[in-house]
């Protein structure tokens, strides 16, 4: 993946992009970007991950704690609102979907400029293949959130502003989605990839396909039931599971303007 690079390593070295990830659920991360996260962790680059459901105190903060420390990116950054379909994931919280957009915005623009990342990776526009509503509230709120952060007028309280190069969004091509897609299938889940010319990064994670396959069943609650994917994949031969961790797909989308661009709108 690439994007602006890091002037923060001593000795005047240029460094991998940092990276914050910015998903839904406790095991996202892991599931959709781990392979990334620990091959930019592996280079030197700054990693942080931010969750938007779940409390803090709940049972899976801890199985997200392990797999970050996995992963190399941080400490748990938990915003702590409901799951739309576990209530009792944040009692007393509202659910991410009813939360106000400016505040989950808000709480997000913070995370950006403390992070000061290269590169943010969040959901697609699907909410990933099964199209979960936590997942696309996310995906929208980030959006606003990498814009908003670089406003030195919006949200002041949150810190001094910070744009990152690109947003990169985790996504499935329907080439690569037949697979996984079935097995999704398999438990009534549905499944909705993307055109494979949408697709702009390609990544190969078989050599840290370990650590990746390690954080997930970090997520040992998950990996223990029948219907989440930590589950489903735990119950498959390994070369099966491998074949389809091997590899992540991304649409990067440009947020900082390159001087000399063609604007199509004067052009």
């Amino acid at each position: 993946m690439t994007g602006r690079r890091s002037r923060s390593r001593p000795g005047g070295t240029t460094s991998v992009p940092s990276l914050l990830a910015v998903f839904a659920h406790p095991d996202d991360e892991s599931l959709l970007a781990g392979g990334v996260l620990a091959r930019h962790a592996a280079a030197g680059a700054r990693t942080a991950v931010v969750t938007t459901t779940w409390a803090p105190d709940s049972h899976r903060a801890p199985e997200l704690a392990d797999a970050l420390r996995i992963l190399g990116a941080g400490g748990p950054r938990m915003l702590g609102y409901a799951d739309a379909r576990v209530p009792g994931s944040a009692p007393g919280r509202a659910r991410l979907l009813d939360a106000p957009q400016d505040e989950v915005v808000a709480r997000l623009v913070r995370h950006v400029r403390e992070v000061r990342p290269d590169v943010v990776v969040t959901h697609d526009g699907y909410g990933q293949l099964t199209g979960h509503p936590d997942h696309v509230r996310t995906h929208r709120a980030t959006l606003t959130a990498v814009h908003a952060a670089g406003l030195e007028h919006l949200h002041p309280e949150a810190g001094e502003p910070w744009l990152p190069s690109a947003v990169y969004l985790a996504t499935h091509p329907h080439s690569g989605a037949g697979e996984l897609g079935a097995l999704l299938r398999s438990v009534g889940k549905t499944v909705r990839s993307v055109p494979d010319e949408h697709v702009t990064a390609t990544v190969d994670v078989r050599p840290w396909l370990e650590r990746k396959w390690s954080a997930i069943t970090a997520h040992r609650s998950e990996a223990e039931r029948e219907r989440p994917l930590p589950g489903i994949l735990s119950r498959l031969p390994a070369e099966t599971r491998d074949r389809i961790l091997a590899t992540e797909w991304y649409t990067r989308l440009a947020v900082r303007p390159t001087p000399g661009d063609d604007d199509a709108l004067t052009a």
